[in-house]
């Protein structure tokens, strides 16, 4: 490990513990080191996502959407909506529309997410303000479809990150979990009001016109997330499953079923090892922090992924991210 590296680790794990007040030993504190080694490792690989996401999202609404007074779904789209309604600034506007969103976010997801996302809009705000995109085309469905494309990209490779530039996916996570209904839905509604706003405050083909932006983005974010539909169920399989199993319940506050199994890889005669199979549920913007936890515990583990369309009981929609 770079020396430079190691000693903000190490100076960052000392920080931690100074708040939690717990005197380690020697094992304990050579853990807390290694925990804060691999949370720096993926914020090192998480942030340049966030940022190539920030400037394709700057990118799309700069040099495709905002000059030709076109709009799109989602809070992105409301933020459209009244810049060109109210004549203010769209990077005010992103921010200060997004802010109770953030505040959703910290409810539902947890205070690390709510922070990346805050700062990713201010970033966003900043580059769509001062940052000089140049004007592509003024075709009308070039507009719409990269447009969409390129913002969707941006949407896309911030969740990647670990964080959101559109308050959308967070809203309905939210609703999702008081009402008991698909996030799916909740989405579906949320644009359908947008869209109808569009058609009425400017004409129906600015509203066509913003649907086309919107399934373009919508497709681009499932495209570049992977299974971003709705939950995402992930299997684990790990000589450490016990760890990783309490990591999910006290570390991130969700719940988790074990199955037990027997490792196949073995010659013929041979005694095959059994395991515990660790199965848990997530929501799509939960999935880095679970990468996190596992990578701390054991970098091998090996993770089947597979979406859900909807989940009903236990934890997920009872209990924030921790």
């Amino acid at each position: 490990m770079n020396p430079f590296f190691k000693f903000l680790v190490v100076e960052a794990t000392k920080r931690k513990l100074k708040r939690t007040a717990k005197p380690l030993a020697g094992f304990q504190f050579a853990k807390q080191v290694k925990n804060t080694t691999v949370e720096f490792a993926h914020l090192l690989h998480e942030i340049p996502l966030v940022m190539l996401g920030i400037l394709s999202a700057g990118f799309g609404l700069s040099g495709f959407l905002l000059p030709n007074s076109f709009i799109d779904g989602g809070v992105t789209g409301i933020s459209l909506i009244v810049a060109e309604i109210t004549g203010l600034s769209l990077s005010v506007l992103l921010v200060a529309i997004n802010i109770p969103f953030i505040f959703l976010a910290y409810r539902t997801i947890g205070r690390q997410f709510a922070l990346r996302s805050f700062l990713a809009i201010l970033v966003l705000a900043l580059t769509v303000h001062y940052f000089p995109f140049p004007l592509i085309t003024d075709d009308k469905l070039l507009i719409s479809v990269f447009g969409g494309f390129f913002l969707g990209l941006g949407i896309g490779l911030a969740i990647r990150g670990g964080a959101v530039i559109d308050g959308t996916e967070v809203a309905a996570v939210f609703v999702s979990r008081k009402l008991h209904i698909t996030i799916g839905d909740v989405i579906l509604v949320f644009n359908i009001v947008i869209f109808g706003f569009a058609a009425y405050i400017f004409n129906l083909e600015t509203a066509l016109y913003a649907i086309l932006t919107y399934l373009v983005a919508s497709r681009t974010v499932d495209y570049v997330v992977s299974g971003i539909e709705e939950y995402v169920g992930v299997t684990i399989i790990s000589e450490k499953s016990e760890a990783i199993r309490v990591a999910i319940i006290e570390h991130m506050g969700r719940g988790c079923t074990l199955y037990k199994g027997k490792r196949g890889f073995a010659k013929e005669g041979e005694a095959l090892k059994d395991t515990d199979i660790v199965y848990t549920l997530l929501t799509r913007l939960e999935l880095a922090k679970l990468y996190t936890e596992i990578d701390k515990i054991d970098k091998n583990a090996f993770l089947v992924m597979h979406s859900i369309k909807d989940a009903k009981g236990g934890m997920i929609k009872k209990r924030p991210l921790k």
